[in-house]
C-alpha cells in the first residue's frame, strides 16, 4: 500500500461544479490505511478529508469546507494513483456533492 504521509498535491483539473482550483493546496497525513487533510485555498477557506486507502492505493474519502462565500459544504470522493514518469503523484477523481445541488464531477490533482 502507498504511503501518502506528508504529501503536498494541488489541483490541475477540475469540472466547473467545483470549488477547489490550482491556488487550492492540500496537506495530506496517513497513518496505516487511514489519510487525512487539511486544505485551504483559492475559493476553500479551510477544508478536511478523511479516507481510507487500499491496497492499490485508491483513496475512498469524505470532504467538508466552507468557500468564500461562507457556506460549508459537502461530499464524496474516490481518488485513483497514477506515477508520473518524474516519481510524483498524479491522482484521477470522481467526486459528488453530499450538499448543494448534489452534483458529480471530476478532477485531477498532482504532487507538488
Amino acid at each position: 500500500m502507498p504511503n501518502y504521509n506528508n504529501r503536498h498535491f494541488r489541483p490541475v483539473q477540475n469540472t466547473a461544479n467545483g470549488e477547489t482550483s490550482e491556488e487550492t493546496v492540500f496537506h495530506y497525513m496517513q497513518e496505516g490505511n487511514v489519510l487525512t487533510s487539511t486544505y485551504s485555498g483559492g475559493r476553500i477557506q479551510h477544508g478536511h478529508l478523511l479516507g481510507l486507502v487500499d491496497a492499490d492505493g485508491c483513496i475512498d474519502m469524505r470532504y467538508h469546507q466552507v468557500n468564500d462565500r461562507g457556506v460549508l459544504m459537502t461530499g464524496t470522493c474516490r481518488s485513483v494513483p497514477e506515477v508520473m514518469p518524474n516519481g510524483k503523484i498524479r491522482f484521477h477523481e470522481t467526486w459528488q456533492w453530499t450538499s448543494g445541488d448534489g452534483t458529480a464531477g471530476s478532477s485531477v490533482l498532482e504532487e507538488v
